[in-house]
Protein backbone atom coordinates (compact mmCIF):
# COMPACT_ATOMS: atom_id res chain seq x y z
CA UNK A 1 0.00 0.00 0.00
CA UNK A 2 1.50 3.22 -1.38
CA UNK A 3 1.85 6.05 1.39
CA UNK A 4 -0.62 8.98 1.31
CA UNK A 5 0.30 12.83 2.05
CA UNK A 6 -1.78 14.20 5.58
CA UNK A 7 -3.41 17.24 4.69
CA UNK A 8 -1.63 18.58 7.76
CA UNK A 9 1.62 17.91 5.49
CA UNK A 10 0.08 19.58 2.51
CA UNK A 11 -0.63 22.62 3.94
CA UNK A 12 2.64 23.13 5.68
CA UNK A 13 3.96 22.77 2.25
CA UNK A 14 1.88 25.19 0.91
CA UNK A 15 2.62 27.88 3.94
CA UNK A 16 6.69 27.23 3.12
CA UNK A 17 6.19 28.85 -0.18
CA UNK A 18 4.16 31.96 1.63
CA UNK A 19 6.84 35.39 2.12
CA UNK A 20 5.89 35.92 5.64
CA UNK A 21 6.39 39.23 6.97
CA UNK A 22 9.08 40.06 9.47
CA UNK A 23 7.84 40.18 13.09
CA UNK A 24 9.76 43.73 13.09
CA UNK A 25 7.93 44.77 9.87
CA UNK A 26 4.61 43.84 11.21
CA UNK A 27 4.83 45.27 14.98
CA UNK A 28 6.18 48.55 13.47
CA UNK A 29 3.33 51.37 13.53
CA UNK A 30 1.69 53.17 10.40
CA UNK A 31 3.63 56.19 10.08
CA UNK A 32 1.39 59.61 10.72
CA UNK A 33 -0.05 60.74 7.38
CA UNK A 34 0.69 64.21 6.36
CA UNK A 35 -2.60 66.47 6.43
CA UNK A 36 -3.52 67.60 2.93
CA UNK A 37 -4.06 71.64 2.80
CA UNK A 38 -4.42 73.54 -0.09
CA UNK A 39 -1.09 76.56 -0.88
CA UNK A 40 -3.62 78.90 0.07
CA UNK A 41 -5.42 77.25 3.42
CA UNK A 42 -1.44 76.29 4.74
CA UNK A 43 -0.73 79.88 3.62
CA UNK A 44 -3.34 81.63 6.00
CA UNK A 45 -2.79 79.28 8.35
CA UNK A 46 0.76 79.90 9.34
CA UNK A 47 -0.48 83.59 8.72
CA UNK A 48 -2.61 82.59 11.68
CA UNK A 49 -0.68 80.85 13.92
CA UNK A 50 2.38 83.60 13.79
CA UNK A 51 0.17 86.23 14.31
CA UNK A 52 -1.31 84.66 17.70
CA UNK A 53 1.74 83.70 19.10
CA UNK A 54 3.89 85.98 21.03
CA UNK A 55 7.00 84.53 20.84
CA UNK A 56 8.81 84.01 17.89
CA UNK A 57 7.89 80.63 16.02
CA UNK A 58 10.63 78.88 13.92
CA UNK A 59 9.87 76.63 10.65
CA UNK A 60 10.40 73.72 12.45
CA UNK A 61 8.18 74.52 15.18
CA UNK A 62 5.64 75.09 12.75
CA UNK A 63 5.62 72.13 10.22
CA UNK A 64 5.78 69.75 13.25
CA UNK A 65 2.32 71.49 14.50
CA UNK A 66 0.89 71.53 10.91
CA UNK A 67 2.62 68.28 10.19
CA UNK A 68 3.88 69.81 7.06
CA UNK A 69 7.52 69.21 5.14
CA UNK A 70 9.79 72.02 6.71
CA UNK A 71 10.45 72.86 3.00
CA UNK A 72 6.90 73.66 2.18
CA UNK A 73 6.78 75.40 5.76
CA UNK A 74 10.31 77.71 3.97
CA UNK A 75 8.15 78.15 1.06
CA UNK A 76 5.26 79.82 2.92
CA UNK A 77 7.46 81.56 5.25
CA UNK A 78 9.30 83.46 2.14
CA UNK A 79 6.02 84.04 0.48
CA UNK A 80 4.56 85.58 3.51
CA UNK A 81 7.57 87.80 3.85
CA UNK A 82 7.74 89.19 0.47
CA UNK A 83 3.62 90.03 0.88
CA UNK A 84 4.20 92.00 4.84
CA UNK A 85 7.51 93.86 2.32
CA UNK A 86 5.02 95.80 0.00
CA UNK A 87 4.21 99.73 0.35
CA UNK A 88 0.91 99.26 1.46
CA UNK A 89 1.25 96.45 4.41
CA UNK A 90 1.90 98.43 7.35
CA UNK A 91 2.98 94.95 9.01
CA UNK A 92 6.12 93.57 8.80
CA UNK A 93 7.20 89.49 8.96
CA UNK A 94 10.66 88.68 9.40
CA UNK A 95 12.61 86.18 11.81
CA UNK A 96 13.80 87.15 15.18
CA UNK A 97 15.53 85.60 17.81
CA UNK A 98 15.65 82.10 15.73
CA UNK A 99 12.22 82.54 14.76
CA UNK A 100 9.33 84.35 12.56
CA UNK A 101 7.60 87.04 14.28
CA UNK A 102 5.19 90.13 13.23
CA UNK A 103 5.38 93.61 14.00
CA UNK A 104 4.99 97.01 12.72
CA UNK A 105 7.28 98.13 10.24
CA UNK A 106 10.06 100.56 11.71
CA UNK A 107 9.07 103.30 9.13
CA UNK A 108 4.87 103.52 10.82
CA UNK A 109 6.80 103.61 14.42
CA UNK A 110 6.32 107.41 15.48
CA UNK A 111 2.26 107.18 14.25
CA UNK A 112 1.58 104.10 16.07
CA UNK A 113 3.85 105.76 19.11
CA UNK A 114 1.69 108.90 19.49
CA UNK A 115 -1.58 106.37 18.74
CA UNK A 116 -0.70 104.00 21.70
CA UNK A 117 0.36 106.98 23.87
CA UNK A 118 -3.42 108.06 23.99
CA UNK A 119 -4.85 104.79 25.00
CA UNK A 120 -2.54 103.84 27.72
CA UNK A 121 0.43 105.06 29.68
CA UNK A 122 3.50 103.60 28.27
CA UNK A 123 5.62 101.20 30.50
CA UNK A 124 9.13 101.96 29.61
CA UNK A 125 13.01 102.52 30.71
CA UNK A 126 14.35 105.12 32.51
CA UNK A 127 17.65 106.28 31.33
CA UNK A 128 19.75 104.57 34.12
CA UNK A 129 18.11 101.40 33.17
CA UNK A 130 18.86 101.85 29.54
CA UNK A 131 22.60 102.70 30.37
CA UNK A 132 22.91 99.61 32.32
CA UNK A 133 21.10 97.14 29.35
CA UNK A 134 23.63 98.58 26.81
CA UNK A 135 26.05 98.00 28.95
CA UNK A 136 25.48 94.10 29.96
CA UNK A 137 24.42 94.15 25.76
CA UNK A 138 27.69 95.06 24.61
CA UNK A 139 29.85 93.61 27.21
CA UNK A 140 28.29 90.60 28.33
CA UNK A 141 29.00 88.58 30.37
CA UNK A 142 29.48 91.47 33.50
CA UNK A 143 29.44 91.43 37.23
CA UNK A 144 27.46 94.49 39.11
CA UNK A 145 31.07 95.76 40.45
CA UNK A 146 32.27 96.00 36.57
CA UNK A 147 29.03 98.10 35.85
CA UNK A 148 29.51 100.50 38.58
CA UNK A 149 32.85 100.99 37.97
CA UNK A 150 31.68 102.56 34.12
CA UNK A 151 28.69 104.02 35.40
CA UNK A 152 30.20 105.45 38.59
CA UNK A 153 26.73 104.51 40.82
CA UNK A 154 25.30 101.40 42.21
CA UNK A 155 22.72 99.79 40.33
CA UNK A 156 21.30 97.26 42.12
CA UNK A 157 17.69 98.36 41.98
CA UNK A 158 18.60 98.82 38.03
CA UNK A 159 19.75 95.79 37.80
CA UNK A 160 16.43 94.07 39.68
CA UNK A 161 14.67 96.03 37.20
CA UNK A 162 15.52 94.83 34.52
CA UNK A 163 15.77 90.88 35.63
CA UNK A 164 12.02 91.48 36.24
CA UNK A 165 10.94 92.76 32.96
CA UNK A 166 13.45 89.57 31.37
CA UNK A 167 15.57 91.88 29.87
CA UNK A 168 18.32 90.42 31.39
CA UNK A 169 19.47 86.93 33.26
CA UNK A 170 22.26 85.89 35.73
CA UNK A 171 24.96 83.92 33.99
CA UNK A 172 26.70 82.55 36.74
CA UNK A 173 29.89 83.78 38.52
CA UNK A 174 33.03 85.31 37.44
CA UNK A 175 35.98 83.02 39.06
CA UNK A 176 37.62 86.25 40.26
CA UNK A 177 37.71 87.18 44.59
CA UNK A 178 34.11 87.55 45.51
CA UNK A 179 32.93 85.48 42.53
CA UNK A 180 30.54 88.15 41.73
CA UNK A 181 27.34 86.96 39.55
CA UNK A 182 27.71 87.54 35.77
CA UNK A 183 24.62 88.92 34.09
CA UNK A 184 23.55 88.38 30.42
CA UNK A 185 20.82 89.73 27.97
CA UNK A 186 17.81 87.39 27.21
CA UNK A 187 15.70 86.50 24.67
CA UNK A 188 13.39 88.72 25.48
CA UNK A 189 15.79 91.31 24.86
CA UNK A 190 16.09 90.05 21.30
CA UNK A 191 12.00 90.52 20.66
CA UNK A 192 11.73 93.32 22.35
CA UNK A 193 14.38 95.36 20.35
CA UNK A 194 13.52 93.42 17.09
CA UNK A 195 16.90 91.73 16.33
CA UNK A 196 17.72 88.30 14.69
CA UNK A 197 21.51 87.56 16.85
CA UNK A 198 23.77 89.86 19.30
CA UNK A 199 25.58 90.41 15.80
CA UNK A 200 22.65 92.63 14.56
CA UNK A 201 23.24 95.37 17.90
CA UNK A 202 23.38 98.51 16.99
CA UNK A 203 26.30 100.90 17.83
CA UNK A 204 26.56 102.57 21.33
CA UNK A 205 24.97 105.55 20.08
CA UNK A 206 22.19 104.12 17.97
CA UNK A 207 21.37 102.18 20.73
CA UNK A 208 21.10 105.32 23.26
CA UNK A 209 19.24 107.29 20.64
CA UNK A 210 16.48 103.98 20.29
CA UNK A 211 15.85 104.58 24.33
CA UNK A 212 15.40 108.16 24.47
CA UNK A 213 12.99 107.37 21.44
CA UNK A 214 11.08 104.72 23.35
CA UNK A 215 10.89 107.11 26.56
CA UNK A 216 8.05 109.70 27.18
CA UNK A 217 8.62 113.37 27.16
CA UNK A 218 7.54 113.30 30.96
CA UNK A 219 10.41 110.67 31.55
CA UNK A 220 12.58 112.96 29.41
CA UNK A 221 11.94 116.26 31.59
CA UNK A 222 12.29 114.24 34.80
CA UNK A 223 15.90 112.58 33.57
CA UNK A 224 17.60 115.86 32.14
CA UNK A 225 16.29 118.61 35.21
CA UNK A 226 19.09 119.68 37.16
CA UNK A 227 19.32 120.04 40.90
CA UNK A 228 18.78 123.20 42.20
CA UNK A 229 21.88 125.03 43.83
CA UNK A 230 20.73 125.47 47.15
CA UNK A 231 19.40 122.12 47.53
CA UNK A 232 20.80 119.75 50.42
CA UNK A 233 20.40 116.43 48.71
CA UNK A 234 20.65 115.37 45.21
CA UNK A 235 18.78 113.05 43.82
CA UNK A 236 21.33 110.13 42.82
CA UNK A 237 21.49 106.83 43.01
CA UNK A 238 22.97 107.35 46.68
CA UNK A 239 21.40 106.42 49.88
CA UNK A 240 22.68 109.21 51.88
CA UNK A 241 22.30 112.83 51.24
CA UNK A 242 25.33 115.13 50.29
CA UNK A 243 25.84 118.35 52.29
CA UNK A 244 28.08 120.22 49.53
CA UNK A 245 30.05 119.41 46.86
CA UNK A 246 33.53 120.75 48.04
CA UNK A 247 33.77 117.99 51.36
CA UNK A 248 33.01 114.95 48.99
CA UNK A 249 35.76 116.35 46.65
CA UNK A 250 38.51 116.16 49.64
CA UNK A 251 37.59 113.49 50.84
CA UNK A 252 37.88 111.73 47.68
CA UNK A 253 41.36 113.27 47.74
CA UNK A 254 42.01 112.15 50.77
CA UNK A 255 41.05 108.14 50.10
Amino acid sequence: MEPTETPSAALVADQSQTELPLPSEAAAPAAEPVAELDPAQLKAIVEAVIYITDEPLSADQIATALRQPAARIGEVLAELTADYNRLDRGLTLREVAGGYKMSTKPEHHEAVRAFVKNLKPPLKLSLPALETLALIAYKQPITAPEIMEVRGVQGAGVLKTLIDRKLIATAGRKTVLGKPILYKTTKEFLVQFGLKDLSELPSLKEFEELGRLSMTDSDLIDEAQPAAPDSDSAPTEQTEPIPAEEPVAAEKNSE
